[in-house]
């Protein structure tokens, strides 16, 4: 798996557990590693695959590793995001941004193995893959306001 297909699975299962309580995270997490795939057909009888997670044990186990530690430092990396966010409140970010901001920031301040850089080009980059037309440049803005 390469690192891009890890941190998206990240950014989902993350984005996941945005919406329940805190101790159902776990719980989520499964929900995610093993649902059905989900496809969808257009008119034109073109399907369309938009989600299947076909992960070997040892890639889940990577991302579920990441993913705990991320959870486990939400706290300190949501002060970091709320204190260059001039004017946003966290309660009023799209949850797509926060998320990848989460994760971007964990990456900048946590993860010695990934270059600043790539942090913030890979969030830019999911941004715009899941995001609103503004994501990328609101992402890419947070992010320079907490690189190093």
């Amino acid at each position: 798996m390469t690192r891009r297909t890890l941190r998206e699975h990240c950014f989902k299962m993350l984005f996941c557990t945005d919406f329940y309580p805190p101790e159902e995270a776990g719980e989520q997490i499964e929900d995610y590693l093993h649902s059905s795939p989900e496809e969808e057909t257009d008119d034109s009888g073109v399907t369309e695959i938009l989600h299947a997670v076909s992960l070997s044990e040892e890639e889940e186990a990577e991302c579920r590793q990441r993913v705990d530690q991320i959870l486990l430092k939400i706290p300190d990396v949501d002060e970091m995001i709320q204190d260059v966010s001039e004017g946003w409140r966290l309660r009023r970010m799209g949850r797509v941004e926060l998320t990848i901001l989460r994760l971007a920031v964990y990456e900048l301040k946590f993860d010695e193995n990934v270059p600043q850089k790539v942090a913030i080009n890979e969030a830019v980059e999911l941004a715009k893959k899941y995001g609103g037309d503004e994501s990328p440049a609101f992402v890419n803005g947070i992010l320079a306001k907490l690189a190093d």
